[in-house]
């Protein structure tokens, strides 16, 4: 058997290169897991501090507030209402956060009421329809009114939205209950859960519901604290593509993807996998009312009705204000709307309202003053 010869000093040099290079490679591998957990173990200790610096719950014992939160798309073209609304209100009892598009800044050129002067976020995003940047920027709302301690009573709003009541009386509403108004069931119907979500949300937690929240403070910290269940949704729950017929076959494929809406379903089932659910009236405090023609749906799906002017009179309003149960049919659950075991009417607030419904509320001083 032949012996091998030495190695040549060409060869030696290939092969002195290669365990440099590789070297070189496992170093370079060992340093960014390094940097990572690092990084990792920053973060945590950033958001731990964060949780710490917080009060205990029930210890603030001043004057409580009302966090308003509201979600624009730009301005607030219903500003002239709800600068009533507050005018009406203790400025000790509320404070306002809107999140508007980015760079969108209140002022006096931009809205009709001082209330909102330089309320708007300074770290908005840009927020799509149907994906996980509506339920970013909720948190955002949310992260930004925990900083006052006085807020412990968070409630989301759209920039159609409207309160049936005057201050006093949605004030003295939200104060009285101890729990916080999610509107959450289950709905087997749908085929929204994507199994690729477990471990991290289980099936049998998962939640609908509507996206207009209003949180004691403990909840509201839970959502901002969530670092698990965020990730999770924005990867795996995402709006279908809708119909295009100019990719042809391309549609057979895109419409088998599970069709999620995040903003439905995330404070929902974040709050259930937190088994928080005997804490809410599980139930939304802003009414909507739904195009549920089939029509409607095969074509674009359920959207909620605009009120204009003539469908925003006193009667249809006391309609609303007369609503005192709500029935869940995937659940075969009715609902009787409670605050802290008393009777009280279901909605606090209604959307969607044009700027001439709104108008028509001020005018005829629908949304004014409620004899309790």
């Amino acid at each position: 058997m032949k012996k091998k010869g030495p190695l040549t000093p060409g060869r030696n040099l290939i092969w002195f290169s290669w365990k440099l290079v590789i070297t070189f490679s496992l170093a370079l591998c060992i340093f960014a897991l390094i940097r990572l957990h690092s990084s990792s173990r920053t973060n945590l200790a950033s958001a731990s501090l964060s949780r710490r610096l917080r009060p205990p719950p029930g210890s603030f014992l001043g004057r409580p507030k009302i966090a308003f939160l509201f979600l624009t798309r730009r301005n607030l073209p219903l500003d002239f209402l709800w600068g009533s609304f507050f005018q009406n209100g203790d400025v000790a009892n509320f404070s306002i956060y809107i999140h508007s598009a980015p760079g969108f800044v209140f002022d006096e050129s931009t809205t009709r009421s001082h209330f909102f002067f330089g309320r708007q976020l300074e770290n908005s995003i840009q927020v799509d329809w149907g994906k996980s940047s509506m339920i970013a920027a909720e948190r955002l709302l949310l992260e930004a009114a925990l900083e006052d301690t006085a807020n412990q009573r968070f409630v989301l709003l759209s920039d159609s939205c409207v309160p049936l009541y005057n201050f006093s009386y949605i004030y003295s509403y939200l104060m009285a209950s101890p729990r916080s108004f999610v509107d959450s069931f289950l709905d087997a119907k749908e085929g929204r859960y994507n199994p690729k979500m477990s471990p991290a949300i289980t099936k049998g937690k998962w939640r609908k519901g509507s996206q207009w929240i209003s949180l004691i403070r403990s909840h509201a910290e839970v959502i901002v604290d969530d670092d698990i269940i965020f990730p999770v949704f924005g990867l795996f729950c995402k709006r279908r593509p809708p119909v295009d017929a100019s990719i042809g076959n391309m549609n057979i494929k895109l419409q088998k993807q599970h069709n999620c809406i995040p903003d439905e379903h995330y404070v929902q089932t974040l709050l259930a996998l937190n088994e928080l659910e005997g804490e809410l009236e599980r139930r939304t405090l802003t009414y909507t009312l739904w195009n549920q023609s089939t029509n409607n749906m095969e074509n674009k799906g359920w959207h909620p009705i605009t009120f204009n002017y003539a469908e925003a009179g006193p009667r249809q309003i006391e309609e609303i204000k007369g609503i005192n149960h709500v029935y869940y049919e995937t659940e075969f659950r009715t609902e009787w709307c409670r605050n802290n075991s008393t009777f009280v009417p279901c909605f606090l607030f209604a959307r969607k309202f044009s700027q001439g419904a709104a108008m028509r509320l001020l005018s005829e001083g629908v949304a004014s003053d409620f004899d309790a």
